[in-house]
């Protein structure tokens, strides 16, 4: 406790980020006014009935940060732009074109990113619209002529963009990852809100059973916390070399390898494809077509947020995500390169291929164990729901893994800046 209190200190001394705190609040408190700016063709009264009764729409207002309940004009949240990014992902894997760009520094990163918010576009009309004809057949909306529905496509789609500008800000000038922050902040802004619902509903069963899920909540944030810092230390050893006119000593070092390299990424991505079912099916069950209505109606029904199917895949979309992501960010073929070439080599295995196929293997071994982690924690709140009878809490489960899994992040951020700002002294 102590060391966080030092560390907070030397956070509030440095100007710099001092700075890029106060314009990291400055863009959340422009979210949270955003949040509850209405679009005008709404009523919100029949809104707020339909989300008192739908478990999948608080699901989705969980993480839009309470702008869906409130129909604000960030309605849609992130949600287009993180599937054109898991789209763009999934397209770089299959053509090397895209993969080359991914790999040339600022200007690839810069292309990549402008493709991805072409691609978010399309991605939220469709939304947009799926979104209108859900609450149209719910009555929240009346008829629209063709100038006011054009109007409402418009504004969500502008809010999303305005949103994606937010998080690009903070990324650029704020700390740490804009995108993972917002979606920290709405979370965060709504949990208060589903507290309160759940202690209306406290009897002395339930009370006991409070007690049960908070302590398994902090047993899961202690485990969320010591799983993200876990690492596998590979020595790799450097033999004395002589370049030019200099000799350089041998050094031992390591190479820190995460149990979780993914970080909440893999989270992100399953919430945002395991929804998509019951929104599509919520979206369809009311066309005339009988055969459509029905497959539409069973997809809404078993994709439930408490039910089997919709866990089972939840589990599934996070442990594949989680592999998908370590293979994007960690490249064997690289490091192998990197230490070779400097001389190093890991003991006991021989540098190139071997050291290539060694680091592959110990990649696979701990992100198993990493990705079968998030998993059965991203599923765990479901069970426990089921066995205390808290299941507005189930939300939550998925939420304290982002939460923390954000803090963590954000405080190494900080602390990587100070670390660089001491080393900018010794360079003077």
């Amino acid at each position: 406790m102590k060391d966080i209190t030092e560390k907070l200190q030397l956070l509030l001394r440095d100007p710099a980020l001092k700075k890029k705190t106060i314009f990291t609040l400055a863009i959340f408190l422009f979210f949270r006014v955003f949040a509850f700016l209405p679009v005008s063709v709404i009523n919100l009264a029949r809104l707020k009935l339909l989300f008192s009764q739908n478990q999948f729409l608080s699901l989705l207002d969980m993480f839009s940060g309470g702008t869906l309940i409130n129909f604000s004009v960030m309605a849609l949240g992130l949600n287009p732009y993180i599937n054109a990014s898991i789209i763009l992902q999934l397209l770089s894997a299959i053509f090397p074109q895209l993969e080359q760009l991914a790999k040339e520094g600022e200007y690839g990163r810069f292309k990549m990113n402008q493709y991805t918010r072409f691609l978010t576009v399309p991605l939220t009309v469709l939304q947009s619209i799926g979104i209108f004809m859900l609450l149209k057949n719910q009555k929240v909306i009346g008829n629209l002529s063709p100038i006011e529905f054009f109007s409402f496509i418009f504004t969500l789609v502008a809010g999303t963009f305005i949103l994606v500008w937010f998080g690009e800000l903070i990324s650029e000038f704020g700390l740490g990852n804009g995108v993972s922050l917002l979606i920290f902040v709405g979370i965060v802004g709504r949990l208060p809100v589903l507290l309160g619902r759940t202690a209306l509903t406290i009897n002395q069963e339930l009370i006991f059973n409070m007690g049960v899920f908070a302590v398994l909540s902090v047993l899961v944030i202690a485990t969320v916390v010591f799983v993200n810092e876990a690492i596998r230390k590979i020595p790799v050893y450097y033999a004395k070399r002589i370049k030019g006119n200099k000799v350089y000593q041998g050094a031992t070092n390591y190479l820190p390898l995460k149990l979780n390299q993914a970080g909440v990424i893999p989270i992100i991505f399953a919430v945002s494809f395991v929804l998509m079912p019951q929104l599509i099916g919520n979206f369809l069950k009311y066309v005339k077509n009988p055969a459509i209505a029905g497959v539409a109606t069973f997809l809404a029904n078993a994709f439930n947020p408490s039910g089997f199917f919709y866990n089972f895949f939840y589990f599934i979309l996070v442990v594949a995500f989680t592999f998908f992501y370590t293979v994007i960010v960690f490249n064997p073929q690289k490091i192998s390169e990197e230490i070779q070439k400097n001389g190093g080599f890991i003991p006991g295995i021989r540098p190139g291929l071997a050291t290539k196929q060694f680091l592959e293997k110990i990649v696979y071994k701990i992100t198993s164990v990493g990705a079968l982690f998030l998993g059965i924690i991203a599923v765990l709140p479901a069970l426990v729901s089921k066995l205390t009878g808290l299941s507005g809490l189930v939300i939550g489960g998925t939420g304290i893994l982002i939460v923390v899994s954000v803090i963590l992040e954000t405080f190494k951020t900080m602390e990587a800046q100070l670390i660089m700002k001491s080393y900018d002294k010794f360079a003077r």
